[in-house]
């Protein structure tokens, strides 16, 4: 491929790893990864509330992966409260999960910037071996790509299974308990998941230049091992 192109391909591949770690670091501050709705159990209950009498029972939520705000709704109209999870809900969340997915958001951000950085590297530069040249790239985007999943994956099974929304909804309440009534993912989720998929695409954009993936044997040294192989 003509150096120009490989030029256009590596910039344009910068350009993507680098609004992909704005795009995480804007979507670490917000609380638009989750939203939904609480049930007020224990007040429906008292009023033995159906149908339409439900929705005075039916509160909103949403949260991030700092902070969030909930409205609480006990048939007497909605009370919004603010809640953090640093340090106030780390008692009852699965913290481990918790601070696992803030660890890889933040080597997401890293390893993205440093993916935009060497990619506009060997736009305009004179790329080193190994992990400065394609073999670097290929590391970077991996690195990258990896964390994107690995958040994804945590920050799941942080919420369905070990029903985050639930803990958060029933902090500090003694007397009423909360239930999950619906939510969904916001937002910020999907911004980690179209993240993953272009670092993926910058894997794929390397190839396109022309460079081989790692560790890919050429056809070159597959022939001439065969040819020794014949004079034995």
């Amino acid at each position: 491929m003509p150096a120009q192109q490989k030029k256009i391909i590596f910039c344009v591949a910068g350009v993507l790893s680098f609004a992909c770690a704005l795009g995480t670091a804007a979507a670490v501050g917000t609380q638009l990864w989750v939203r939904g709705t609480v049930l007020c159990k224990t007040g429906a209950l008292l009023v033995n509330a159906t149908g339409q009498e439900l929705d005075k029972f039916i509160g909103e939520i949403q949260y991030g992966l700092f902070y969030g705000e909930r409205v609480r709704q006990c048939g007497l109209g909605g009370r919004p409260l603010q809640f953090s999870f640093f340090p106030d809900l780390l008692k009852v969340i699965p913290a481990s999960i918790h601070v696992s997915v803030v660890l890889f958001c933040t080597v997401l951000i890293v390893f993205a910037l440093v993916g935009a950085g060497f990619f506009m590297f060997n736009a305009f530069g004179s790329p080193y071996e190994t992990l400065h040249g394609p073999v670097g790239l290929y590391l970077w985007s991996f690195i990258a790509c990896s964390c994107g999943c690995l958040i994804m994956i945590l920050f799941s099974s942080e919420v369905k299974v070990h029903h985050l929304s639930e803990k958060i909804a029933n902090f500090r309440e003694g007397s009423f308990t909360f239930k999950t009534h619906s939510e969904g993912f916001a937002s910020s989720f999907w911004t980690i998941l179209v993240c993953s998929l272009v670092h993926f695409l910058n894997a794929l954009l390397i190839r396109v230049a022309g460079f081989d993936f790692p560790f890919s044997k050429s056809k070159d040294s597959g022939t001439v091992t065969g040819a020794v192989d014949l004079m034995y």
